[in-house]
């Protein structure tokens, strides 16, 4: 008998290399514990299968309104459910693939956080919004946000965000940087669908390692990042791609490679 946990987070992997992740806990798509978990799994499952690249999406009002706030208690819980954000929130970040949060509708709290452990965000004119409502509870970020959203949007703004509560609708969630494309609600999905598929086609090596040059980068210094971004120019020529690559160049001139993935 299929585990019901399975239900709440759905994976479909497609004929074009793209593997969809769909949260499916209605009616608020609320990251429980069980969803985070069944979350965990996806992502070893990808971990240990890698597709060409990722699209993450909920539902067309909420992609995710957050933790489940009645699994919430006092410190062992809380101490509990952080740890369950973390697994599975970095374990998404560390795909070593392009996953794109393809965000339809309110993304708050936990959702938010899921969204910016995404390498990308395209959003919903209409109906997308971020928030890390979590002060106008009594308590702070826990899956991420604290973290995640300093790095993208810069300390003040981050402050600014987790400190009043408030939501950024996707036109000032586009300016700010937390947002990188807004579209049309009934172009989202296969925006998101079509920019993955162009990037599952094209060199996965080289852009699983290009994303660890650049988050791992970021989090030393301009000296070591520098010598990360050494190893990983020369661990690629390992690659079948690279040697496809440099030789489609030199004969066919740029943009004509055929990659394999390998």
């Amino acid at each position: 008998m299929a585990d019901a946990n399975e239900e709440l987070v759905l994976l479909e992997r497609r004929e074009d290399g793209v593997a969809v992740i769909t949260l499916n806990n209605p009616k608020v798509n609320a990251l429980s514990q069980e969803l985070l978990a069944r979350l965990a799994a996806v992502a070893a499952e990808l971990a240990a299968d890698l597709p060409g690249s990722v699209v993450v999406t909920g539902g067309d009002r909420i992609f995710a309104a957050g933790a489940d706030i009645s699994q919430f208690g006092g410190p062992e819980e809380a101490a509990v459910i952080t740890r369950a954000f973390h697994t599975a929130l970095d374990a998404i970040a560390a795909l070593p693939r392009f996953v794109i949060a393809a965000v339809s509708g309110f993304a708050l709290g936990g959702g938010c956080e899921l969204a910016l452990a995404c390498d990308y965000r395209i959003v919903a004119a209409e109906r997308g919004a971020f928030g890390q409502p979590e002060i106008l509870l009594g308590i702070i970020p826990g899956g991420g946000g604290t973290q995640r959203l300093a790095r993208l949007v810069g300390p003040s703004r981050a402050k600014e965000l987790c400190l009043t509560g408030r939501q950024v609708k996707s036109e000032e969630a586009l300016r700010i940087g937390l947002a990188d494309e807004v579209v049309p609600g009934e172009q989202l999905h296969e925006r998101a669908l079509a920019l993955a598929a162009e990037v599952a086609r094209g060199a996965s090596v080289a852009q699983g390692l290009t994303k660890r040059a650049i988050d791992d980068g970021l989090s030393g210094s301009l000296t070591d990042g520098l010598a990360l971004e050494r190893e990983l120019f020369a661990e690629v020529f390992h690659s079948a791609d690279a040697t496809i690559g440099v030789q489609s160049f030199l004969a066919n001139g740029p943009g004509k490679a055929q990659f394999t993935g390998k």
